[in-house]
């Protein structure tokens, strides 16, 4: 399903985004903000250089519980290449589902909770475009008589990113313990308002994501701009951000025709579950850990002050295509236009030349 197959709705900050003057899209069946009055340049280095916050609200999350963490964890593995098994409480990992050919459905993060008073169970946020054919797959996959999946649909989720987030969650909640360590989650209540948090991010710096109940997000989200140091970022910062931090984008740089040797994100899978070898796609993965995938990820830096976009073709010094961009843009932290894309294992080294085709012109380009 495409973004644009998706009923629009609003998420709960809705109101706030208007009041802040804020541009709004349609993106993966929500409408939310491009960007701020400040723009995507200033937004994006005031996450590098301070704090600000996002609206993640279109993301999926959802509760997947069973009769024992062990035999839970060991049902979801079903689908996931990660160490699910592994995990401790309060911990999360970044991981994907697959398909039989290994071939990406969506990257998630996947949380082992354990509440007061409750069992273990596993908290998800998954993607917003995929999300209902995510949550699809994971039941018909599990069987009505596997652990039961729910969709928190009356959530919200907040991400507080750059290098003042911790100080902020200082200020606003008391009992926020700064050595929490990255990937981890914990109960928190932040100005008085229950939150789960979780050191974690895609913009490459510091920070937490919160998940809160809907009718308290725009509470939230209002105390949390009233401190000094917060501004608000949208959708474009956000895919700047994570584009120098060299993370993919489900869609774009990762989907089903992609493996995750391909992706270079094999480091995802444990040395128990390559043993084990009882994943969907683990046979194709196998061979290409011996002898290595037709392509693989890399990041480009492009000369000149004009981006190459997605759907560019890359090409050898000498002008044979060798593959295509899957994302650019320009980098406000190098100020120069930056990308990502897949070309043949020979042509991956750092410093290797090659050219991208920008608007017909081939421009000089080196992998990073």
């Amino acid at each position: 399903m495409k973004a644009t197959d998706l009923p629009v709705q609003e998420t709960p900050l809705a109101p706030l985004h208007r009041r802040l003057g804020a541009r709004m899209v349609p993106f993966a069946g929500s409408l939310l903000p491009l960007h701020y009055q400040a723009g995507i340049l200033a937004e994006h280095r005031h996450t590098r250089t301070a704090v600000s916050l996002f609206d993640l609200s279109h993301m999926g999350q959802a509760r997947l519980e069973g009769a024992g963490f062990q035999g839970l964890a060991a049902e979801f593995e079903h689908l996931v290449p990660g160490d699910i098994l592994g995990l401790a409480p309060g911990q999360m990992r970044y991981t994907v589902l697959v398909n039989a050919d290994a071939g990406i459905l969506d990257d998630l993060m996947v949380t082992r909770l354990a509440p007061q008073g409750e069992d273990d169970h596993l908290f998800l946020v998954v993607n917003g475009v995929p999300r209902e054919t995510d949550f699809a797959h994971i039941r018909a996959v599990l069987g009505p008589k596997g652990p039961l999946l729910t969709a928190l649909t009356d959530r919200a989720l907040l991400a507080l990113q750059g290098p003042h987030a911790a100080a902020v969650l200082a200020r606003l909640a008391p009992s926020f313990n700064d050595a929490v360590p990255f990937m981890r989650a914990v109960f928190l209540a932040i100005a008085g308002i229950p939150c789960l948090v979780s050191r974690s991010g895609y913009t490459g710096e510091d920070g937490f994501e919160i998940s809160v109940a809907a009718g308290e997000a725009l509470a939230l989200a209002e105390r949390l701009l009233a401190e000094h140091d917060v501004r608000p970022a949208g959708l474009g910062a956000r895919d700047s951000l994570r584009l120098e931090a060299g993370l993919c984008l489900y869609g774009a740089d990762i989907d089903a025709t992609t493996s995750l040797l391909e992706a270079g994100l094999a480091w995802i899978i444990g040395a128990r579950r390559w043993k084990e070898a009882n994943f969907p796609g683990a046979g194709r993965l196998l061979a290409e850990r011996a002898t290595g995938p037709r392509r693989v990820r890399v990041g480009l830096v492009v000369e000149g002050r004009v981006p190459a976009r997605a759907q560019a073709v890359i090409t050898d010094p000498a002008g044979l295509p060798i593959g295509v961009v899957t994302s650019g843009g320009v980098s406000p932290t190098l100020d120069r236009p930056i990308a990502m894309g897949y070309v043949p294992p020979g042509y991956a080294s750092p410093g290797t030349p090659v050219r991208i085709i920008v608007r017909a012109i081939p421009r000089a380009a080196e992998v990073a």
